[in-house]
């Protein structure tokens, strides 16, 4: 299966919505091919919800991926009739994600006991908090030497999880135009990353 974070997802317009739906009965019936088609239609929508509740990257991918495999498992359940696929897909999304966020933190605190019982210094939440904080600045910083184009579209498909088409809609450029910028973006990004290791 396809990994999700690094690809454009779509924005939630009411086109979009019709199609899920469709697909989703679809994908009920085993349909393989129309669970390809949802899958390319909301795995940036989920990873965005995801990515927002989860903010570590990989662990968000990782949720994400679960989710939609719930998908592809649970279609079954899906009732037209109390809503929009989307929403029950973006539903199960933020379940699982507020899920991932309650167990890590139940972990963490299970750990700082033990480390508590065994007269072994507490995680030092501090410390993690100001990496976070410089890791966050780092990827600002990047953003900035970026230009405005490249700035801007990478931040519409990885940070409001649209389409490159639908970038390309927003700017008023041509498609080949927004993946160009956006590949250029992407490869300047990630040589100013590189650098922060």
């Amino acid at each position: 299966m396809r990994g999700v974070r690094g690809r454009a997802g779509c924005g939630h317009g009411e086109a979009t919505g019709e199609r899920a739906d469709e697909l989703l009965v679809l994908v009920a019936g085993g349909d393989q091919r129309a669970f390809e088609d949802l899958y390319a239609l909301v795995s940036g929508p989920v990873y965005g919800l995801v990515r927002r509740v989860v903010r570590d990257p990989a662990q968000a991918e990782e949720v994400a991926q679960e989710v939609l495999l719930e998908t592809w498992r649970q279609a079954a359940r899906y009732d037209p009739g109390r809503g929009s696929a989307l929403s029950w897909i973006l539903t199960l999304a933020h379940r699982r994600a507020v899920d991932r966020v309650r167990s890590a933190r139940a972990a963490g605190m299970r750990e700082q006991r033990e480390a508590l019982r065994a007269g072994e210094p507490a995680f030092d939440q501090v410390a993690e908090e100001v990496e976070a904080g410089m890791e966050r600045e780092w990827v600002r910083r990047c953003l900035r030497r970026l230009t405005d184009l490249q700035r801007q579209s990478v931040t519409l498909a990885y940070y409001d999880g649209y389409t490159y088409r639908e970038v390309a809609e927003r700017l008023s450029l041509p498609l080949g135009t927004v993946k160009t910028r956006m590949r250029d973006g992407l490869t300047r990004l990630r040589e100013c990353l590189g650098g922060a290791v």
